[in-house]
């Protein structure tokens, strides 16, 4: 008889069959252990669409794979901001999933886009770490919802492809809880998904498939993680260390060698066994939650599933420019459509998410709805020297139209899983075919299929620009039901476009070398730096325009930073088309402190509003939407003073700002003699003693004692200049000992609660 409850199987299990539970079968399949009734799982890559491989198997897109539907890629679907959509996405993939058996989908992919040039970066949501966590969050949700767990991935700081098994990401503290780790800490403890992938690289030194640090410490210890870590497929390097760093599952199945290691650890006493246990139940208990059975499945709604990725898509195209109204087009008029993407659209990326899909409808065939385009093809996606030819032609037709829409982007090889980008430029023929088009057409549309940003030459020439990203089989239709204005477009960009590459806070730090890339940007990636150095931008984070206008008024708060805090906002759509408007809001630190980015995305809200019709937005503020991470004391703390709170259109379009004040609190911090004046009075538990000094200092001085080193005794400027003195530097300034001292760091300790 089968024994159903993981507990009791682990205790049947021989120690073989315990360690052979912890690598994978296959490529796709977990083991089974028939003996005891436990069957084989199944699971498959991507996060946007099924990569199953029933034959020939791979974990890098090479082989074919069943016909799936593919919808749009993270890069798109982070341009709805739309917690809602990627629920109900969610909920697609996992209905999928149980159709073809598959018991836990690979994804999301929610590392952080540090640079432009990580040829990964269409798989990954956003710059941002709060839009990434949000939108996973219900993407986890809407998977699981089917009974079906995910592998959020990868986990941690995979942020380039260059030298991706070997690199070290080395990060400060800071930026890596506020940047890298803060998107996977809001999934891990909202959504509770059912697994997670390990990265290949290594963090400050240590490889992410055996960081005890990272998989239990922090995922565990501090976040309740309860489900288990699978590794990256090939992400192993010592796999009993792994084991006891919290690495329950090596992916794919090998030869067994690292299973006999496991086996031979534990009766050498190198393991306990009692780690392998946890290990293998762990893993019984997500399998024992998923409800797919690959024996008995139907197979899925290819034509249903295609639907559904036209009506995503055409909540993520972003409307990047519109001068003059040159969008939504009308169809009585003599269109000409020209690039080769118009009739073979790019809309996914390479690698091991790339979807076998045979239902994606080019712009030009969907546009045929709307009434008569002509084309011309403009470039070569093969790079050919017909591509001469071929720009003649399109300028020509260009000219004897009345609107040339010009479908440029990036091809296939330029960015994919396995390699970065070196350059942020287009294709040579595709800037060509824009700028020699928008001299002779003032009526030029640019759209771009594209899954990161790219330099835009011509950006000033062309008066429209259509953003479509990588934007799944139903981007085409999508295309021109938003050219032609059936649908309003309300796609927000979930990163910054730079004018240059040489702009991108990673410029000088990427991609490392010696297999080391150093973060030295620390917390300003994407628009935190650009608002920091206050540098101009080609499109700023959160930038897309709307066939209608919104207005927006009566901003009001209530309660204070670091408790439960409410803002309300009041939008009006005051245009002539019904629309979409994601709302942001940003909080600014503005307590004095200058280690703080200007502004960070903290919330924000998509509303439906007809013509004239108004609405009231409410968010809710937490703890961390004004905390930082205090390397100092090791954990999140809310610095006492001002914050500004904005709420716009965008990053950089801020339409209503109000202010509100945190109170003061003792930070625990250890004091010793290193610690500095500066750091003693940042805390106002301890500010007293730096004041006292102070004090004496311009006492001293006023009873015709002098200046302290030739400078007006000034309260403010003191105490800018003893800010940077240890408590060891003043023995002699106060004429104490150094064992009156010691006396003194113990009375500054309890007074700010350390002991």
């Amino acid at each position: 008889m089968a024994i159903k409850k993981p507990e009791e199987q682990v205790k049947a299990m021989t120690l073989e069959e315990k360690a052979g539970l912890c690598s994978g079968a296959d490529v796709w399949h977990l083991k089974a252990c028939e003996r005891l009734g436990i069957g084989a799982i199944m699971v498959s890559d991507g996060p946007h669409g099924l990569r199953t491989q029933r034959a020939e198997s791979d974990n890098l897109g090479i082989n074919g794979s069943i016909e799936a539907v593919c919808f749009p890629a993270a890069c798109a679907t982070a341009a709805s901001f739309d917690r809602a959509l990627l629920y109900s996405l969610g909920e697609t993939l996992g209905e999928e999933c149980l159709a073809e058996g598959v018991s836990v989908l690979l994804g999301p992919a929610m590392n952080i886009k540090r640079t432009p040039l990580c040829g990964r970066n269409f798989e990954y949501f956003s710059e941002d770490p709060y839009l990434s966590g949000e939108l996973a969050k219900d993407y986890v949700k809407g998977v699981q919802s089917k009974g079906v767990g995910v592998s959020v991935k990868h986990f941690a700081a995979n942020n380039q492809e260059t030298d991706r098994m070997v690199v070290s990401a080395d990060v400060d503290e800071r930026a890596f809880r506020e940047i890298y780790l803060s998107g996977f800490e809001t999934v891990v403890k909202e959504a509770k998904p059912y697994t997670m992938m390990c990265s290949y690289n290594r963090i400050n030194g240590e490889y992410s498939s055996q960081n005890k640090r990272l998989l239990t410490d922090i995922l565990r210890g501090e976040w309740g993680f309860d489900g288990f870590v699978m590794s990256d497929w090939g992400a192993v390097v010592d796999r009993v260390k792994g084991l006891e760093a919290g690495l329950e599952l090596e992916m794919p199945g090998g030869d067994g060698s690292t299973d006999r290691q496991i086996v031979e650890a534990v009766r050498s006493g190198a393991l306990n066994e009692a780690v392998l246990d946890r290990a293998v139940e762990r893993i019984l208990r997500v399998e024992e939650k998923c409800r797919a059975d690959e024996n008995n499945a139907p197979g899925m709604d290819i034509a249903a599933g295609h639907r559904k990725a036209v009506e995503i898509a055409r909540e993520c195209v972003v409307l990047l420019k519109n001068d003059g109204d040159m969008l939504p087009l009308s169809g009585g008029k003599k269109i000409a459509f020209i690039g080769e993407f118009a009739e073979k659209p790019r809309y996914q990326g390479g690698g091991s998410s790339h979807i076998h899909t045979t239902g994606c409808t080019s712009a030009l065939k969907a546009a045929a709805e709307y009434g008569k385009v002509t084309y011309a093809r403009g470039y070569s996606l093969k790079g050919s020297e017909e591509d001469e030819s071929l720009l003649r032609e399109a300028v020509k037709l260009a000219a004897e139209s009345e609107v040339a829409v010009l479908f440029v982007g990036l091809p296939d090889s330029f960015e994919s899983e396995g390699y970065d980008r070196t350059h942020m430029r287009l294709p040579d023929s595709h800037n060509l075919l824009v700028s020699e088009v928008a001299k002779v057409q003032p009526h030029t549309v640019v759209v771009l299929y594209n899954g990161s940003p790219v330099e835009m030459p011509w950006a000033d020439e062309v008066p429209a620009i259509v953003e479509g990203y990588l934007g799944g089989e139903g981007i085409g239709e999508a295309t021109a039901d938003v050219l032609f204005g059936k649908v309003n477009p309300s796609g927000k960009l979930p990163e910054s476009f730079p004018l240059r590459l040489s702009d991108t806070p990673s410029w000088l730090n990427f991609p490392g070398k010696n297999r080391h890339c150093r973060y030295a940007e620390g917390i300003y990636v994407g628009y935190r730096y650009y608002d920091k150095k206050e540098m101009p931008v080609r499109f700023p984070f959160g930038h897309g325009l709307s066939y209608t206008k919104f207005e927006y008024s009566g901003l009001k708060t209530e309660g204070v930073p670091g408790e439960d805090m409410t803002v309300r906002v009041r939008v009006k759509n005051v245009g002539k088309r019904t629309g979409k408007e994601v709302v942001q809001l940003y909080v600014g630190n503005r307590t004095g402190r200058n280690d703080f980015p200007v502004r960070e995305l903290k919330g924000f809200e998509k509303i439906f509003l007809l013509p004239g019709e108004e609405r009231e937005v409410a968010f809710s503020l937490g703890s961390r939407a004004f905390a930082f991470y205090d390397e100092a004391v090791s954990d999140w703390r809310i610095p006492g003073g001002k914050y500004e709170i904005s709420v716009g259109s965008s990053s950089r379009d801020l339409r209503v700002t109000s202010f509100a004040e945190a109170p003061e609190k003792p930070v625990k911090v250890k004091i010793t003699m290193d610690t500095t004046l500066g750091e003693l009075y940042e805390n106002p538990a301890t500010r007293w003693f730096v004041e006292a000094r102070i004090d004496s200092l311009i006492k001293k001085s006023a009873s015709g004692n002098g200046s302290v080193m030739g400078i007006a005794p000034e309260k403010e400027t003191l105490i800018r200049l003893v800010s940077g003195v240890p408590l060891r530097g003043i023995i002699s300034m106060m004429k104490i000992t150094r064992a009156q001292m010691e006396g003194i760091i113990d009375s500054l300790n309890s007074a700010s609660g350390e002991k």
